[in-house]
């Protein structure tokens, strides 16, 4: 029970990671459209899409990779359940930032509380459904 629960522990700092370089890809995204003049809810969906790329190649390589799924039907499944648990992701956040936008709030800082969120958010879904360990 101690060793799965040292697993866990690890996959968990390994999805941080993955998330904090998928951050950098949202983040810089995300400043770099704001600097052009996009609007803060585009600026913040365009990023996020761009941050769902990457944290897909950081997952399934590093993070769920005992647990991805072979070529095939079932890979696209998953890659279907991961592309829906990010568009999930993309909905708290865009209304979270968008929101924070109209009444007043810096979006940057929106931003920051929409990351925490979709995190919870992501991590939930990817690690019960996404990539669960499949019966053998």
């Amino acid at each position: 029970m101690a060793m799965l629960t040292r697993l866990r522990d690890v996959r968990v700092v390994r999805y941080l990671l993955a998330s904090v370089g998928a951050l950098a890809v949202d983040m810089g995204s995300f400043l770099a459209l704001l600097s052009v003049g996009m609007i803060a809810a585009g600026a913040s969906a365009v990023s996020y899409s761009l941050g769902i790329l990457a944290h897909w190649l950081l997952s399934s390589r590093t993070v769920f990779h005992d647990t991805v799924a072979p070529s095939g039907i079932e890979r696209t499944k998953q890659k279907a359940l991961f592309v829906g648990s990010a568009l999930l992701g993309l909905a708290v956040t865009t209304a979270i930032v968008g929101s924070g936008d109209f009444a007043g709030l810096d979006p940057r800082l929106a931003k920051l509380v929409a990351i925490a969120a979709s995190f919870v958010l992501t991590w939930m879904l990817r690690s019960k459904l996404v990539f669960r360990a499949r019966a053998a």
